[in-house]
């Protein structure tokens, strides 16, 4: 589990937002751009090229 102080430090690298933990603790959810990046044993997986969109209208991600 990613503790609260990592949380509170980490950005979404394509928009410098805010993240915050999916429900099933899988990733990391940006909000504004609508992605997820994934945790991968317990370590976040912070790159573009790695997240996952959360935008059924979009299928080239």
């Amino acid at each position: 589990m990613i503790e609260q102080t990592l949380l509170d430090i980490l950005a979404c690298p394509q928009c410098k937002g805010p993240v915050q933990l999916s429900d099933d603790q899988a990733g990391l959810i940006c909000r504004s751009c609508s992605l997820l990046y994934p945790v991968k044993d317990d370590i976040p997986i912070m790159l573009i090229d790695e997240a996952i969109s959360l935008d059924p209208d979009t299928s080239d991600q």
